[in-house]
């Protein structure tokens, strides 16, 4: 019987430990993290169109949620629109008594106000009393566990509490951004007249010469998506808060700052498609 040569054991590898990360992915990581909640808001916010139109829509909850941010941001969104209009009539009225043009202060003091000062005043008063406040709401009700327990009972918490406040915040904006226009006008006709000596008939004529019925509808649309804006970002912080009572307190100061960045964002864009594709009155 012929043995087999015996075969001596490879002597073991030492482990180099884990192996380093492609570099793709340690590039790729960063952008991932960074477009991982663009993606989340995009997503809750086709969500809360959805379900908007699904039954059954919680109209007492909405009526509640439309006057609560009414009642908080009314009275904020007038007085902060009056210096607002007052500093735009003096500084166009300035630069048109340079130039010669004083009968034209009219025509941009309150294009300016209906086109841009209106609904941004009301977008910002909007996100910080209303959207502030269903931020706060929503992650106190996120921590204490009670939207995991509505899911759990086949509740939607968006269809219950995440679209009756968003569509309130889009509704009132549409409203206070009417009151905003009004007050800012005035305002802006009190000091160019009253402090400036601006002639009342010029300057009502130099808007109405020039304004069209599109500068109305483009502010209103404008004070919606503002609205809708502020509200979608407001729910995602509350539904999505840091742990505990000061992760809710995060998370409401982040829902307002990124509003604002949101709101500015989408105001110059879409006055840049308005000034492109609706051409001036007498044109």
């Amino acid at each position: 019987m012929v043995r087999r040569p015996r075969q001596r054991p490879r002597p073991a590898v030492a482990s180099a430990g884990p192996r380093p990360a492609p570099r793709d992915a340690a590039v790729t990581a960063p952008l991932t993290r960074a477009l991982t909640p663009v993606g989340r808001l995009f997503s809750l916010a086709a969500d809360v169109v959805v379900s908007a139109f699904k039954p059954p829509f919680q109209l007492r909850e909405y009526i509640e949620q439309t006057w609560f941010v009414t009642k908080v941001s009314a009275l904020p969104t007038a007085l902060f629109t009056i210096p607002f209009g007052a500093t735009i009539a003096l500084l166009l009225g300035e630069l048109t008594r340079q130039f010669g043009a004083q009968s034209q202060t009219g025509a941009g003091s309150v294009l300016a106000i209906v086109q841009q000062a209106a609904p941004i005043v009301t977008a910002l008063l909007i996100s910080g009393a209303g959207g502030s406040a269903v931020c706060a709401d929503l992650g106190a009700r996120t921590i204490r566990e009670e939207i995991a327990a509505m899911e759990v009972l086949g509740i939607s918490p968006i269809q219950r509490l995440v679209v009756p406040r968003v569509l309130a915040m889009a509704t009132t904006a549409l409203v206070l951004n009417g009151l905003a226009t009004v007050v800012g006008v005035a305002g802006g006709y009190f000091f160019n007249v009253i402090v400036q000596g601006g002639t009342p008939g010029a300057y009502i004529a130099a808007f109405s010469s020039i304004a069209q019925v599109s500068d109305i509808l483009v502010s209103e649309l404008k004070a919606v998506l503002f609205g809708f804006t502020a509200g979608i970002v407001a729910a995602y912080r509350g539904l999505n808060p840091p742990p505990g009572p000061k992760g809710v307190g995060d998370a409401v100061n982040q829902s307002v700052v990124i509003s604002f960045v949101l709101v500015f964002f989408l105001n110059l864009v879409l006055t840049t498609l308005y000034l492109d594709l609706v051409p001036p009155k007498g044109s």
